[in-house]
C-alpha cells in the first residue's frame, strides 16, 4: 500500500541546507531505499515561491503564496511502499522534521 508523508514545518525552524539536516535525510532515505519502502520524495523551494490557482464560476484566480495560510507549511513529501498504516507510521517518525515539525501520513487511492 502506498502512503505520502507530508512534511510540514514552519519556514525558519530548521537550518535547511545546513550539512547536519542534509545528512540526516541523506541517511532516512538511504535507510527507506535499502528497504524498499521509499519510491520517491522531494523537498519544496520556500513558499514565497508558491503559487495557487482557483477556479470558480468560471474564473481563474492566482495568488502569490500557498493557498492556506498556517504556521505550517508544506515542506517536502516522501512516497512510501509499506504494508499497513503501521510500517508507514513507523517510518514517518524517522523522518528528522518529525523532531520539531509534522508529518502527515496519508494513504494515496488506488484507482486501479
Amino acid at each position: 500500500m502506498q502512503f505520502l508523508a507530508l512534511i510540514y514545518n514552519s519556514e525558519g525552524s530548521e537550518d535547511v541546507g545546513m550539512p547536519d539536516i542534509i545528512e540526516q535525510y541523506t541517511d532516512f532515505a538511504q535507510r527507506a531505499h535499502t528497504a524498499g519502502v521509499m519510491t520517491g520524495g522531494n523537498g519544496l523551494q520556500p513558499i514565497s515561491t508558491a503559487t495557487s490557482v482557483q477556479i470558480r464560476n468560471g474564473k481563474q484566480t492566482i495568488v502569490d503564496g500557498p493557498f492556506a495560510e498556517t504556521k505550517e507549511q508544506l515542506g517536502g513529501y516522501f512516497l512510501l511502499q509499506c504494508k499497513d498504516l503501521d510500517e508507514a507510521i513507523m517510518w514517518a517518525a524517522q523522518i528528522p522534521t518529525a523532531r520539531y515539525g509534522t508529518i502527515e501520513v496519508r494513504p494515496v487511492k488506488d484507482y486501479g
